[in-house]
């Protein structure tokens, strides 16, 4: 059987009381089994991290299984931005994933606390990771026993052991007993990445009079595509419209996701008439991934091809 690696950053899953003034990132060896290589990655802790470092780690990844030939990967990253780094991962590894199962974790308690997340979810995440039938089902996130899938998952209880959710869509699986008990299907394959992927990509929120000025604001200051946060479906204020159209024909895109439970289809509100980009259904940090992965390819037009393939 192939080794397990475990990519372990500076976050609440590798800390406790007794060490986190000075912020140790490896994981202790009496945490993990036989047949498990631990790394430690220089990253900054979850609620900090760069799209440098999450490139970084989604690289890291793909090599592991890819050149170094384990079986499978562990990340131990941190649930603060849990719907950006998994989602980049996803679409950085592509169909190297077959070659073995991704799986992301982190803690809400340090390892030295009472009832601490910590043992539970590494433990969980290696033998998940471990898994053939998970192998080529894209990246999961490890909590609580249960795997959701990095397109899905957010965090909705930033003090809860159980504070990751899926829904409206299911689990991919449960880990039971030292087993995987697979529930739901794994999305549909993402499409391949194509160039580097651009690491500069805003976000904005939409809200009652939020002003036009922010879109052309940040692409004045260096933004190469933008995600809006929009209500309901996919709303923004309609004066905010003319202002999408005109950075839209900078060839600039604008892909709008909503801050709402992340729905299947493909609509948005009626800013799609000034050609803004639907998320199809992803969260507003899935969207962001996505992005300065389409990025790569190309403007307006690639965004809105690669897209339509999510």
């Amino acid at each position: 059987m192939k080794p397990i690696l475990v990519l372990a950053t500076t976050d609440t899953i590798a800390q406790s009381h007794n060490a986190v003034a000075t912020g140790p990132k490896l994981i202790p060896s009496g945490l993990v089994p036989s047949g498990v290589v631990v790394e430690d990655v220089l990253a900054e802790p979850s609620w900090d991290v760069t799209p440098s470092t999450m490139l970084a780690i989604a690289r890291r990844v793909r090599d592991a299984l890819l050149v170094d030939g384990f079986g499978g990967v562990v990340v131990a990253h941190g649930f603060d931005t849990v719907e950006h780094t998994p989602f980049l991962t996803e679409l950085m590894v592509g169909e190297v994933s077959r070659l073995g199962a991704i799986v992301f974790t982190g803690a809400v308690r340090l390892r030295d606390e009472p009832f601490s997340d910590a043992p539970r979810n590494l433990a969980s995440s290696i033998v998940a990771a471990g898994e053939p039938a998970l192998r080529g089902a894209g990246v999961v996130v490890c909590a609580d026993d249960e795997l959701h899938a990095a397109r899905w998952v957010r965090q909705v209880d930033a003090t809860s052991v159980r504070g990751l959710s899926s829904g409206p869509h299911p689990l991919v699986g449960k880990v039971i007993e030292g087993h995987v008990m697979l529930i739901g299907g794994a999305p549909h394959p993402v499409p391949p990445p194509v160039g580097e992927p651009e690491t500069d990509v805003a976000v904005i929120a939409a809200y009652p009079g939020a002003r036009a000025e922010q879109l052309s604001a940040i692409v004045d200051a260096g933004a190469r595509g933008i995600v809006l946060d929009g209500t309901g479906i996919g709303n923004v204020p309609v004066e905010m419209f003319a202002a999408v159209g005109e950075v839209v024909d900078w060839d600039i895109p604008v892909v709008v996701a909503s801050r709402a439970q992340p729905h299947s289809g493909t609509e948005i509100g009626i800013v799609s008439k000034v050609g803004a980009i639907s998320s199809r259904g992803l969260g507003v940090g899935q969207a962001r991934s996505a992005l300065m992965v389409a990025l790569g390819g190309g403007g307006v037009s690639y965004a809105r091809s690669y897209f339509a393939h999510l």
